[in-house]
């Protein structure tokens, strides 16, 4: 019988990778080929190129998530707009008039397989969603997703996180384009 794994998220710490993460990340094993071959290969070469910046979830010193960070754009058409009824009525007349909306991307979320299904991509989430809506880093209205194109990731995204989808052109395509609104969260 498999051991439960207990902890509180009070145990779990965001922090940038760093080099001395390299060995841990080069082993770590979230069970989609496409992003432990990403972790791997590439997000050591992306970060020193400022494509993205890494984050690990760590508990005891001790990687269990991955996920990257990069500067993105929400872009919606009017007939879009209509899916926010929770924006501030004050705001409404600027939000109408814009085509695109500042916003933060993760990227390549992955948590290791023996932590899975225990809300560290939750928290994950959370940690940008309320990192972005308390320090004020940069305009940030939405935080967006390419989302696996599976049920298991699409049904987290969407029904555990809250994110929507921005379109529905990309059904059969390999990622799904998805937001979700920082202050509707």
């Amino acid at each position: 019988m498999e051991e439960k794994i207990q902890f509180s998220v009070s145990d779990l710490n965001v922090l940038p990778v760093s080099k001395s993460d390299a060995e841990e990340i080069s082993v770590f094993q979230c069970g989609e080929s496409h992003l432990d071959s990403f972790f791997h290969d590439e997000l050591i070469l992306c970060a020193k190129y400022h494509y993205l910046s890494p984050y690990c979830v760590k508990l005891n010193n001790s990687i269990v998530a991955l996920f990257t960070l990069s500067n993105d754009t929400l872009a919606l058409e009017y007939e879009d707009k209509i899916f926010f009824p929770n924006l501030n009525r004050e705001y409404d007349d600027i939000f109408q008039r814009q085509t695109s909306f500042p916003a933060i991307n993760i990227g390549h979320l992955g948590v290791r397989k023996d932590f899975q299904s225990h809300g560290i991509g939750l928290f994950a989430i959370d940690f940008v969603v309320e990192t972005f809506k308390i320090f004020k880093i940069s305009g940030c209205q939405f935080i967006t997703v390419d989302a696996l194109n599976n049920n298991d990731t699409l049904r987290f995204y969407s029904d555990k996180a809250g994110f929507e989808f921005q379109t529905v052109s990309d059904l059969n395509k390999p990622t799904r384009r998805m937001y979700l609104d920082i202050f509707t969260k």
